[in-house]
């Protein structure tokens, strides 16, 4: 039976490159988003609209306060609407029970609730999560910068600590540009692609899937596959955890923040070739970017930038543990049931 399986999913694999192979980056980016959009619909369907959940919020302020909310529909989000203004701006990451939750993953079960922003004592997890998103915002960015005639492989995301001093994303272009060299100005192109992207203040848009659906999404990239596979395997639950930010999806191997419009200053930097892969000629885009609220001086910035411009090496992954929640007495607010669509 298990063989069984593999093969199938090796066909379907096969089976779906072909088809990709004769589709332009548009419409590969238009397919991954349509097929993201049918397994979220599908996904929130399961959920009975009536079925409540209590929600427990902590933080500063906001100890102890109960949201009465929608089960498989609500979000951190939506909690967040509750509060104030500052409350909706300003949370970049959630905690439920202690674990990292994006702001818009719905939320199952009733839990604890911590909403994290740039500005706590303690910012390690979410100026984690941020590295994480500006990394995919980068590649967001490459992914649609050439021409349809060429090639873009993006690869697995270097997961890199801020103090790195840069964020990173690596990827493979069209053999036919192995001697392209970015210039000053490609580098600001691409700057302005991304600062584009934060003016429009779109949401990161969270989904977990199941491998053979991610390996459907990416039907069109031997390298996402393996990825996806890579991910699935690693999984405690054998789910893929996707992203999606306007058509780009991309898998993440941790909760990526609200929304592009968190970013203040954002600047790719510098574009590194690495050498021979197995993919081809492996290179590392990088960038430097502050969250809104943390903006740095003209100086400053300059030299932060020449920092962030020196190839970044990829240390070894390391587990960050979220700090521990405490327990209050509770006060009720109640949210109505969304309306049908």
């Amino acid at each position: 039976m298990a063989a069984r399986t593999v093969c199938q999913m090796l066909q379907r694999r096969l089976a779906s490159s072909a088809a990709a192979a004769r589709l332009s980056s548009a419409e590969l980016r238009s397919r991954r988003s349509a097929l993201f959009s049918e397994e979220q619909s599908r996904q929130r369907a399961l959920y009975p609209r009536t079925e409540k959940i209590e929600v427990t919020l902590r933080g500063p302020g906001l100890q102890g306060a109960l949201l009465v909310m929608n089960r498989g529909h609500s979000t951190p989000h939506s909690c967040t609407r509750h509060l104030t203004e500052w409350h909706v701006k300003s949370s970049a990451l959630a905690l439920v029970d202690g674990q990292p939750w994006h702001m818009h993953r719905p939320l199952t079960r009733s839990c604890d609730l911590t909403l994290l922003t740039f500005k706590d004592e303690d910012p390690q997890i979410v100026n984690q999560a941020y590295w994480r998103s500006c990394a995919s915002l980068l590649g967001h960015v490459l992914d649609a910068a050439f021409k349809d005639e060429f090639s873009v492989e993006l690869l697995k995301l270097p997961e890199v600590p801020v103090t790195a001093g840069a964020f990173c994303c690596d990827l493979v272009l069209d053999s036919r540009l192995d001697s392209w060299t970015p210039s000053e100005e490609n580098l600001r192109s691409l700057t302005r692609e991304a600062l584009q992207l934060v003016s429009k203040d779109l949401p990161w848009e969270p989904l977990d899937v199941s491998p053979p659906v991610a390996l459907e999404i990416f039907s069109h990239s031997r390298c996402k596959q393996e990825e996806v596979e890579e991910r699935a395997a690693q999984s405690q639950n054998g789910m893929v955890s996707l992203y999606r930010c306007g058509d780009h999806v991309t898998p993440s191997r941790g909760p990526l923040v609200s929304r592009t419009g968190l970013c203040s200053q954002y600047e790719v930097t510098s574009v590194h070739t690495l050498g021979e892969s197995t993919w081809g000629v492996r290179r590392r885009a990088q960038g430097l970017s502050l969250p809104v609220n943390l903006t740095a001086n003209h100086t400053v910035w300059r030299k932060l930038r020449k920092r962030a411009e020196r190839l970044v090496e990829t240390p070894s992954p390391s587990t960050v543990t979220p700090p521990p929640i405490t327990e209050a007495p509770p006060h009720l607010i109640t949210e109505a049931p969304p309306p049908p669509q």
